[in-house]
């Protein structure tokens, strides 16, 4: 067509201005710009619970976009925590049940013994045996095989993971009529979805949206609760300190000042709410193959006056250093804190869940420093004795793990940081079978297990931990649906698996990754059905929820 036959007609002229505007401004949408995607579900974090909940929505017929802070997938389960918190290992089934099953496949196959023979391993467990030939099974794992079983689930499913994508917590999200539209990143990228998952162990996602949650211990009073808030004086775990130790660099003189680590806060009465947070740590891989073993770093900032408290437990006759660290396959360990000074960074991290980001990676490094230092020093230092430092020269760190962090792991164990305070909070009161759980969404089972929270100066002037409980439950208890959906009033689309409505204790028995798996899948059961039938998460009928989840393998009661 010749455009200038058609120049004398005004119409042709807003036609071909329409035209033009339509193709140009046609670059700004989903399917054109390269920085905008959209999804039905849009799950943002890289744990355990991020990857569950991404299989069930392709399983679901859905479209879904895990935009991941992290490279790594899994969080903690691939992150070093090996030696799975598991509980009433029939409470776990659905996807959850479905990757301990893929890490027992694993371990049938002969070449997965690469530094040990099976037979030489064992079936060393945690209560029960480590491979469950019966149930096919294993709950005992290296940190690169759980990490290989997430990347399975995401290759077969074809699903879409944005790596090392953070979520802008200033500026954005969009969020209109109680539901949010999309949130960006700092990278510049827009995710557009109808549901939206926080799987992050922060909350971050959750706290941009307005959802109310709370940072640190109750006072027993909020919900009617005994193991809440200040505990001192209860040592249910044995990490503590059993001898009077002086808590002075210069022994019996105040004036000197207190050895690193302790506070000089004294403590509150017991049952007191704070905003404490039990302590984090990381869960080493070690080996003590002299082919697969790396020597102990020293840091740039190592100071030996750091350990000091610790050579003191020593003098007093403690020798308990070895005993968490507990066997995986391959002569490697998944080592965890234990006894009264040990990979516990106590009271080190009460800003780290409303922290920046900055801020955090400060508070990340600051646990490494203080971690490599432990172990160098108990490696080394003359203050250690002799038998301990022969005993520890036969480690070292697993050389063919976290192969692209100098062997270190890549996820600091955030044992908790925010909790939401949705439509329902489970208690001490759920965990221990005070009341009925509405909605079961899945089950948990583990004790109420809390990592000390402060180190403070008794009144009879020695230093003391405080934070350390571990009640179980009589019986595996049910985790409500209301535990992981915001009030309706603040966000209709919008599911928390992992930063659950919960209290501080209880959560101490939810924060297990094989729950995390099982409230990860179904969070986004219910994300699907809201959007089959157009509804906010906090109005999807039970019933329906229900069949699905029962549909899919999940536990929600036991006979």
């Amino acid at each position: 067509m010749n455009i200038r036959n058609l120049s004398s007609n005004k119409f042709s002229y807003i036609a071909i201005f329409m035209v033009t505007f339509i193709l140009f401004s046609g670059c700004g949408n989903n399917k054109t710009d390269p920085n905008e995607y959209s999804a039905d579900l849009i799950i943002y974090g890289g744990t355990s619970a991020a990857v569950t909940a991404a299989v069930e929505a392709i399983q679901s017929g859905k479209t879904v976009l895990v935009v991941s802070p992290d490279t790594h997938l899994g969080g903690l389960s691939s992150g070093g925590l090996g030696f799975t918190d598991t509980g009433n290992k029939s409470t776990i089934g659905g996807l959850s049940r479905e990757f301990y099953h893929r890490v027992w496949l694993h371990y049938n196959d002969s070449a997965a013994w690469k530094w040990q023979k099976h037979s030489e391993y064992g079936n060393k467990g945690q209560g029960t045996v480590a491979m469950d030939g019966e149930n096919r099974t294993m709950w005992i794992f290296e940190p690169h095989v759980a990490e290989q079983v997430f990347e399975d689930f995401i290759a077969e499913n074809k699903i879409t993971v944005l790596r090392d994508e953070w979520l802008d917590r200033i500026n954005g999200l969009v969020k209109e009529n109680g539901k949010i539209v999309s949130f960006k990143t700092l990278s510049g990228k827009t995710f557009s979805g109808k549901m939206f998952i926080d799987a992050t162990y922060e909350g971050d996602l959750m706290a941009v949206a307005g959802v109310s949650y709370h940072v640190g211990r109750e006072a027993c009073s909020v919900y009617n609760e005994t193991w809440n808030g200040i505990q001192a004086e209860v040592f249910q775990h044995g990490h503590h300190f059993k001898d009077k130790i002086d808590p002075y660099k210069t022994p019996g003189k105040p004036e000197s000042g207190l050895l690193y680590g302790i506070s000089p806060e004294p403590i509150a009465a017991n049952c007191t709410g704070d905003n404490k947070i039990q302590a984090y740590c990381f869960r080493l891989c070690m080996s003590n193959h002299s082919d697969n073993r790396v020597p102990f770093p020293k840091p740039d900032n190592y100071d030996p006056a750091n350990y000091e408290l610790l050579a003191r437990v020593f003098d007093a006759g403690w020798r308990e250093w070895f005993g968490k660290f507990d066997l995986i396959p391959n002569r490697k360990t998944d080592t965890n804190n234990h006894g009264p000074f040990s990979s516990d960074f106590i009271g080190m991290n009460y800003d780290y869940p409303e922290a920046s980001y900055e801020r955090r990676k400060e508070i990340i490094k600051e646990h490494e420093d203080y971690q490599k230092g432990l172990l160098y020093y108990v490696a080394n230092d003359p203050r250690v004795p002799q038998e301990i430092r022969d005993k520890m020269a036969r480690w070292g760190l697993a050389k063919d793990e976290f192969t692209d962090n100098g062997n270190w792991p890549h996820q600091l164990y955030i044992r908790e940081a925010r909790r939401m305070i949705g439509e329902y909070v489970t208690s001490e009161n759920d965990v221990l079978a005070k009341r009925e759980v509405p909605e079961p969404i899945g089950m948990g089972s583990y004790a109420m297990d809390s990592h000390n929270v402060q180190r403070y100066v008794t009144s009879e002037g020695f230093v003391q931990n405080e934070g350390d409980i571990g009640v179980p439950p009589n019986a595996p208890y049910a985790i409500s649906y209301g535990s992981i959906i915001p009030k309706r009033e603040e966000c209709q689309n919008l599911l928390v698996p992992v930063c659950v409505s919960s209290s501080h204790i209880a959560y101490g028995s939810i924060r297990m990754e094989p729950v995390f798996m099982i409230l990860g899948q179904s969070a986004a059961i219910a994300a699907c059905k809201a959007i089959d039938i157009d509804h906010a998460v906090q109005d999807i009928p039970y019933k329906a929820l229900k069949e699905k989840l029962m549909e899919r393998g999940q536990v929600l009661n036991l006979p």
